[in-house]
């Protein structure tokens, strides 16, 4: 069936790139129009408890958006800044939208910063603005804030943290495409040997990301698309194409120099029937992966799953159809030797690549590598046993943001710092029996700072904001939200708030891991048993790739969490890593290391199918030389890969830098320590094992070494 789509794209070459092109066209006019159309994505289902508890707090007692300034640089005494705050404060509560304003001057609450240089003017927004009349009260308050005769004036909340969220993510983007694209058109220049060569994988990448990007947009009318998930899925489908591309484009010239005399249409059939193969197994992999995303229940996994999947479905589509026909029309421009190393001439042999080079000192030394390699994995991976997850807030804004410099003026300046409580709801009237013994009760809870009950609220219901010391998402206000709901009450309780989200998002991440787990395994699993015909191999490739996985966490943690080399990447840590960078990452991660182990394998087991019969150590030689042909292709597949999400590594957000940094180290590990030593070294081990299955019989004669 892939040989007679190779035929087909080869007689319908032109019409295959001119539908492309259109789309490709279509993708850039009308696809960057899904950036206004991205929203902010919820990180809990709508049935988790602290959703519910916020849901009927907004519906007894809605609140409207805040907005904080930091005005400092004067003596808060100074007659001036007095009559300036106090102008400006009255001006501001006649704003539309505008529900309260609370100030040192003009109200009872006087909040001031240790060095009396500095104090707080909280606005409260209106409760039931749509976001777009929320942004524009919120733009006419800061322009009022900012006339303050005030040296210096911050402003900053929830509302424009999350504006400029999605403003950084969109200028991530832009720069982190384009230097991925240049930089990758170099390296892929320099290493296929010619302007056209190199240009061809980059074309199939736009006409993925295009696609991609013209296809969200359609979904955004129907579904919401986060800001973040364009991103990712843009990059990705970037490094899927490119990868493909270049399989493809390899095999090619390998059956060119085998039959230099046979037809064009002959060549490319061969080619899709062959590397198409493995294109095919290898979209179908990370799209398993992907779809694992969705067994999570959570909006904001389940849009990245969507992009994701839709992406790898197009980049998949481009390989088996777009880069065949611009072989076929760009066949003499590509040139008749193999890869060409930078610095080297294009008609100088190359020797064996890096891999074929690792992959022969691990078949000569089976046992002490594969047993060094496991080794140094477990050790990269030790610092998972200390991570700590939290979900970002303005702290995961660059250091140049006003909101996160509000935010960190108001946590350094002011003593007791204004902080988001844990609201308590409970059903039952304040005078209802019990009531005042719980609320004592909750004030006498480790971790609680101070409690407020609130007062003018419908009969029957109670509400109480707990205040908790440190952080408010902390490990103390996590274990203080299991003391409140695990509380005595005469009627149930229900918990809002930061803490409460993580808590609940933590809960639900633990409790459908298994099935996503089981949906990944199963079918990667599946698709490599397909193509390898063996049981051994798949669960093999399986236990690598979560070896990888395991050891990026670790490097992770170090880096984020601890701040190793945080200087270096220009981010300040916030002591955790983002609850879903583990989850985008093991997908990514263990989708694009089956990439490689696909690409290996599938070449691999041609050798093993033309040598087991007639050579005692086939599989060792198999193994080689599926190596040495397809080595050189992973490891330029690799580098591209790592350029591309480098662009992450170049962005404002610090989880966003998660995934890119991540992906960098995950992709080094893969091509170097899993693919060059431990997967040669464990396959020279088992021998004639690897290719067992049920109902066979395989006997495993002594090891002859390679090499």
């Amino acid at each position: 069936m892939l040989a007679a789509l190779g035929r087909t794209v080869y007689l319908r070459r032109l019409a295959v790139i001119a539908v492309w092109t259109v789309v490709a066209l279509a993708g850039a006019v009308f696809g960057g129009s899904v950036y206004d159309r991205t929203q902010s994505i919820d990180t809990l289902p709508a049935g988790a408890p602290a959703t519910v508890a916020q849901d009927r707090l907004d519906a007894l007692s809605p609140e409207g958006e805040r907005l904080v300034a930091v005005i400092s640089g004067r003596d808060v005494g100074a007659i001036a800044l007095i009559d300036s705050v106090t102008r400006i404060a009255f001006e501001i509560r006649a704003i539309p939208g505008v529900a309260e304003v609370e100030d040192s001057y003009t109200t009872g609450t006087r909040t001031i910063s240790r060095d009396n240089r500095s104090s707080l003017v909280t606005v409260e927004l209106k409760p039931g603005l749509s976001d777009d009349e929320a942004l524009r009260a919120a733009d006419g308050v800061k322009a009022a804030l900012l006339r303050i005769d005030a040296p210096e004036i911050l402003v900053g909340g929830e509302l424009l943290a999350e504006r400029e969220f999605g403003d950084q993510a969109v200028r991530d983007a832009a720069v982190g495409e384009s230097v991925a694209l240049v930089c990758v058109g170099l390296l892929l220049i320099l290493v296929l040997g010619g302007l056209v060569a190199g240009l061809l994988p980059l074309a199939a990448a736009l006409g993925a990301v295009t696609a991609t990007l013209l296809a969200l947009t359609g979904l955004a009318r129907l579904l919401p698309v986060s800001e973040y998930a364009v991103n990712v899925v843009t990059l990705l489908g970037i490094g899927l194409a490119v990868d493909y591309s270049l399989l493809m484009i390899a095999r090619f010239k390998q059956e060119r120099a085998a039959d230099p005399r046979a037809p064009l249409a002959e060549l490319l059939a061969r080619t899709v029937a062959t590397a198409g193969r493995a294109v095919l197994v290898s979209g179908s992999a990370v799209t398993a992966a992907l779809v694992g995303l969705f067994a999570f229940g959570e909006p904001l996994l389940a849009a990245m799953a969507m992009g994701g999947a839709l992406v790898v479905v197009l980049a998949t589509a481009t390989g088996l159809t777009l880069v065949p026909a611009l072989i076929a029309v760009a066949h003499r421009r590509i040139p008749a030797t193999g890869w060409r190393r930078p610095g080297r001439g294009s008609g100088r042999p190359r020797g064996p690549g890096l891999l074929a080079r690792l992959a022969a000192f691990a078949q000569r030394r089976p046992g002490p590598v594969a047993l060094a390699a496991t080794a140094g994995l477990l050790v990269l991976s030790a610092p998972l046993l200390f991570v700590e997850f939290a979900n970002s807030d303005v702290r995961a804004l660059p250091q140049s943001s006003e909101a996160r410099q509000t935010y960190e003026a108001v946590q350094e300046k002011f003593a007791d710092p204004p902080k988001q409580p844990l609201t308590v709801v409970v059903e039952a009237d304040p005078a209802q029996p019990g009531m005042k013994e719980l609320f004592d009760t909750m004030r006498g809870l480790p971790g609680v700072s101070d409690l407020y009950v609130r007062s003018e609220l419908p009969p029957g219901v109670s509400i109480a904001d707990v205040v908790p010391a440190g952080a408010a998402d902390g490990r103390q206000a996590q274990s203080l939200v299991a003391g409140l709901r695990a509380l005595d009450a005469p009627a149930p309780v229900l918990v809002a708030g930061p803490a409460a989200e993580l808590v609940d998002a933590k809960r639900s991440v633990a409790g459908r891991l298994p099935l996503a787990l089981a949906i990944i395994v199963v079918a990667t699993g599946a698709l490599l048993f397909a193509l390898t015909r063996s049981v051994v191999v798949p669960v093999k490739a399986i236990v690598m790739n979560l070896l990888t996985l395991l050891a990026t966490m670790g490097v992770l943690v170090a880096v984020f969490q601890w701040g190793w080399g945080s200087g270096v990447l220009g981010f300040t840590p916030w002591g955790a890593l983002d609850l879903t960078t583990p989850l985008l990452l093991f997908v990514f991660a263990f989708g694009l290391s089956m990439d490689y182990e696909v690409f290996l394998l599938a070449r691999i087991k041609e050798e093993w199918d033309r040598r087991r019969a007639t050579d005692r150590a086939a599989n060792d030689r198999a193994v080689l030389a599926g190596i040495t042909a397809t080595g050189p292709v992973v490891t330029t597949a690799a580098l591209a890969i790592g350029l591309v999400f480098g662009g992450f590594v170049l962005g404002g957000l610090v989880a966003v830098k998660e995934i890119g940094v991540g992906m960098a180290v995950a992709v080094l590990l893969d091509v170097t320590v899993v693919r060059g030593l431990l997967l040669p070294a464990t396959m020279s081990l088992l021998g004639r094992w690897n290719w067992w299955r049920p109902g066979t019989t395989t006997s495993a004669p002594p090891r002859v070494p390679v090499g």
